[in-house]
């Protein structure tokens, strides 16, 4: 059997290795490594939970051995799809390489430009990046590729699903064509192979395990049933989810449920905290300082149960997952393969279960038809109640809410909802430009309805005082004008007033007369008073 030992590598990497605890590399170590020293390039392809990124740094560490690093000119670049994959890459390194004097940066987003321009005018030796980040700092003039020895891509698949190809092959121009490349993936999707035909130079190709398949050291199991409407779907999943985890008991020690969408990560996860599990989300909206301690938390064993995204379908290295709960069936087959495998790694054994309703047929068709296998169907958990999985509130509480309600007669029932609001709802907020009346009181004039000042803490007493001197002088003034107007009217037309006239009336417009009309004989001698008054 092959031994670390075996692979002429570097003393200082081999204790390294020995401090770790490793003795015997994986099928995928001991192909690619050996590979690897010589200068080769290498196209690994191998199921996730293999040890690829060992194989990888342990060669990378040797090699750059001898040399030292220039400002702002990495000797080898390693590429991850997400933050989280990159800084598991650099803990890999740090493990590997603390017997030696090598150098390395972390390049990510979520962490200020300011410090990582630090590091890399000092020099590294190893640079560790995510695509988008790299590229920032090159077109900010603060990084120089043409130094570059060693290029390695993990998680290629992963990067063509992500989108970041284009970025991929933009940052290979910009190495040197006589760098060495090391190409990792666990599937190989055509885009993959047109990269790997265009930028490796007679790979080395090793495929350790049939392309997309998942370990025999994991037991799967499907659990299909049919909701009791469509739009109880997503309640009756989490009800599923919840028996699910109840049913494994004390086997189940710690877990991740992964779900398609980020805002159904973030459903899921609080649905689990309110029934009693510890449980946290971790997807892409997060910052990355929460995703760092939610991830460090799950490590440590303070966090038992992580709901994720894809994010942490990829690579992620945690040993000791012992179930994966998949609460929507992934839409892209390869994903699948990636989920479960965050379980039965290094040879443990694990447990995935996988959530499905009718609708996800066409991706359960897909899946089993990558996998090459028939997922084992497992019953609903015994004893399971769909129809009244209906709140995702505890079941005490559901119960003692229930009794305080129950009160007989349509009358009492009536009383004891009214009560209840009263005693539950929150009281309604008091706006600052209303002010309450007595039932009785007749309704207010139009000015003492203004905006009334907000009272502060400090002199609420002596505002409010002032407030109500203002509003008698207001009052006062008032009086005074309504006594005015009612003289001016009396001078004006005796006591009475006319809608519409305005304060004022000529005396003329108030004087009644009447006009006769005369005979035709007497029309020119006589003339009428009323018609002179006129």
């Amino acid at each position: 059997m092959t031994k670390f030992s075996d692979l002429a590598l570097d003393p200082r990497v081999l204790q390294a290795i020995s401090d770790a605890g490793y003795e015997t590399p994986t099928p995928i170590q001991a192909q690619a490594i050996p590979h690897a020293l010589e200068g080769r390039d290498v196209l690994g392809i191998a199921q996730t939970g293999t040890g690829k990124t060992a194989s990888f740094t342990l060669p990378m560490i040797t090699i750059l051995g001898k040399g030292r690093a220039r400002a702002r000119m990495p000797r080898s670049l390693v590429l991850a799809p997400t933050r989280e994959l990159a800084a598991q890459v650099a803990e890999n390194f740090d493990t590997y390489a603390k017997h030696t004097k090598l150098t390395k940066a972390l390049l990510i987003g979520g962490v200020s430009f300011g410090e990582q321009d630090k590091l890399i005018d000092r020099g590294v030796d190893v640079l560790i990046a995510t695509p988008g980040r790299l590229l920032d700092h090159f077109e900010r003039g603060k990084l120089l590729l043409t130094g570059v020895q060693i290029m390695v891509v993990d998680e290629a698949d992963r990067m063509l699903d992500m989108g970041f190809i284009p970025d991929i092959e933009r940052i290979f121009q910009l190495t040197p064509f006589t760098r060495q490349t090391l190409f990792f993936s666990a599937t190989m999707a055509p885009e993959i192979e047109r990269i790997t035909n265009t930028f490796l130079t007679n790979p080395a190709k090793i495929e350790v395990a049939r392309q997309a398949t998942a370990s025999t050291t994991i037991t799967q199991g499907l659990v299909a049933f049919t909701p009791s409407r469509k739009d109880r779907s997503f309640v009756e999943k989490r009800a599923v989810l919840r028996q699910l985890i109840n049913d494994e008991g004390e086997t189940c020690t710690n877990a991740i449920v992964f779900c398609n969408r980020k805002m159904d990560v973030d459903v899921v996860a609080k649905s689990l905290k309110s029934h009693g599990f510890n449980a946290a989300p971790i997807h892409g909206d997060l910052e990355q300082s929460q995703r760092t301690k939610t991830l460090d938390a799950f490590r440590d064993g303070s966090l038992h149960i992580l709901v994720a995204s894809d994010v942490a379908a990829r690579g992620l290295d945690i040993p000791a997952v012992s179930h994966i709960f998949n609460f929507d069936v992934p839409s892209h087959p390869e994903d699948y393969i990636h989920r479960i495998g965050r379980t039965g790694r290094a040879g443990r054994m694990g447990k995935a279960f996988t959530i499905s309703v009718p609708s996800d047929g066409k991706y359960l068709s897909a899946i089993e038809s990558l996998v090459k296998m028939e997922i084992p169907r497992v019953a609903l958990p015994e004893g399971m109640d769909l129809a009244n999985a209906g709140t995702d509130r505890p079941r005490e509480e559901r119960s003692s809410r229930s009794r305080g309600k129950a009160v007989t007669g349509a009358s009492g029932v009536a009383a004891a909802a009214t009560a209840s609001r009263r005693s539950t709802a929150p009281k309604p907020r008091q706006s600052r430009w209303f002010r309450p009346r007595p039932v009785d009181a007749p309704a207010a004039p139009v000015e003492e309805t203004r905006a009334k000042p907000r009272e502060d803490r400090r002199g609420g007493r002596e505002r409010r005082e002032g407030s109500e001197d203002r509003r008698e002088v207001r009052d006062e003034r008032r009086t005074g004008r309504e006594r005015r107007d009612e003289r001016r009217d009396d001078r004006g037309n005796g006591g009475g007033s006319v809608m519409g006239m305005g304060d004022h009336m000529p005396d003329f417009l108030l004087r009644s007369f009447k006009i006769e009309a005369p005979a035709k004989d007497e029309a020119e001698e006589e003339t009428p008073a009323t018609g002179t008054e006129a």
